[in-house]
């Protein structure tokens, strides 16, 4: 059975609930706290709070649009997906279900026609959360990620427009 979350756009009271850098994954450095809700522009990038089934803030998912592409125009562009929640909502499938929401979101609503993540090599469980939201494992970032004071590996995952018939 796939769990029931909500996506909405984050508001000021929210924020104190979205902390991050409660797991190892989380050590980016040094940020500022939020002191604004993020913007949800789907065509740009912005995060989204994520309402388990209780309505109980569980965290949030986010996207940006990559700068690089993978060809020369901007049809060639994608969102990059990612995802923190607070620890008492994970391992419950909160995680795969709002990034699997979140993909059908820019689907429905932007012109992208991949949409992708990266997580840590060792970060098995947003491994699984990802395979369980439909994205399909394409290899390994080598030194793509700047994390706990060093370049770490990376897991590239990625879903088309073209699969979503068999996520649903």
């Amino acid at each position: 059975m796939r769990q029931v979350v909500v996506l909405r756009p984050q508001l000021p009271e929210d924020l104190p609930l979205l902390t991050g850098g409660e797991s190892p994954f989380d050590d980016f450095g040094p940020r500022r706290p939020a002191t604004q809700p993020a913007d949800c522009d789907l065509e740009d990038s912005g995060a989204l709070t994520v309402l388990d089934d209780d309505g109980e803030v569980a965290g949030e998912v986010s996207w940006h649009w990559q700068a690089r592409r993978w060809g020369p125009n901007a049809a060639s562009g994608c969102p990059m997906i990612g995802i923190w929640l607070r620890p008492t909502h994970r391992g419950r499938g909160v995680g795969s279900a709002a990034q699997q929401q979140l993909v059908e979101l820019l689907f429905t609503h932007t012109a992208a026609h991949r949409v992708e993540a990266h997580t840590d090599v060792e970060n098995l469980a947003e491994q699984r959360s990802l395979e369980k939201a439909g994205l399909l494992r394409e290899g390994v970032v080598r030194g793509g990620q700047w994390r706990d004071g060093a370049y770490r590996d990376g897991v590239l995952y990625a879903v088309l427009r073209t699969d979503l018939a068999r996520l649903t």
